[in-house]
């Protein structure tokens, strides 16, 4: 009787200790997908919207792409990320503070800051030099793995919350 009841105390105290590294577990993720960079780009407005750690802190004007050419759509994650990137494909024009999520297709910075706020890119997602200053220092600070994009024709107006899944969403 003395060794069951011994027995029934290490296996509660066993699923106990279970529990709270469940619980730490659990506390740990959701703090972790709270401290994610999350950028929203609206096609359709032209307009990016950048979420850090939940809380919205920048609406900026960009430039995609203009007709005959696409920006992809969808959920992505940067892949890799350079503060100088010369276009091999359109006469080395500077790509400052690259953040490459798809293939080729990058968010960039721009010296035509006169034509953000409308189509005019190739495909890629420009920015202010500043701008583009910013979310690169931001998305290298809490890192690409806890950054995401989604770029739709018309943002929803309260995505989905991060749960870390990329699907892919196409227009």
């Amino acid at each position: 009787m003395k060794g069951a009841k011994l027995l029934f105390n290490r296996v509660v105290k066993v699923h106990i200790l279970t529990l709270l590294c469940s619980l730490f577990l659990f506390f740990f993720t959701v703090v972790a997908q709270a401290a994610a960079i999350d950028v929203r780009i609206d096609l359709s407005k032209q307009e990016m919207e950048v979420i850090v750690a939940g809380d919205h802190e920048y609406t900026w004007n960009i430039s995609s792409a203009r007709r005959g050419y696409e920006t992809p759509t969808g959920w992505f994650r940067p892949n890799w990320m350079t503060r100088m990137h010369y276009s091999e494909q359109y006469e080395y024009s500077p790509m400052p503070h690259s953040i490459f999520f798809h293939e080729g297709y990058a968010i960039h910075g721009t010296n035509e800051t006169k034509r953000l706020g409308r189509p005019t890119s190739h495909g890629c997602v420009r920015l202010s030099k500043k701008h583009a200053r910013i979310l690169y220092n931001l998305v290298r600070q809490y890192g690409m793995h806890k950054s995401r994009i989604l770029i739709r024709n018309r943002l929803p107006k309260r995505p989905a919350p991060f749960n870390g899944d990329f699907p892919i969403m196409m227009d």
